[in-house]
């Protein structure tokens, strides 16, 4: 008998690899995070920046993990 194809399994779609920038930005993030941390407990106003600077790495990982699915998505 001819083969059908019903034995064989589907191929398995991965997610694609996260952008090396979004991976970069969320390292930045929880490197921030901590700082904050020690700075607030160590009780310096500093830890007002780098809190800040955790806002501001993290709206740069969503952004260029948006990016990329767009471009996949295309």
């Amino acid at each position: 008998m001819g083969d059908t194809g019903r034995d064989r399994a589907p191929p398995r779609q991965e997610p694609p690899p996260m952008p090396r920038l979004a991976l970069y930005a969320i390292a930045v993030c929880v490197l921030a995070v901590v700082a904050a941390v020690i700075s607030f407990v160590q009780g310096s106003l500093l830890g007002i920046v780098w809190v800040l600077l955790a806002g501001l790495s993290s709206n740069m990982a969503w952004f260029y993990l948006r990016r990329q699915r767009a471009q996949t998505a295309r």
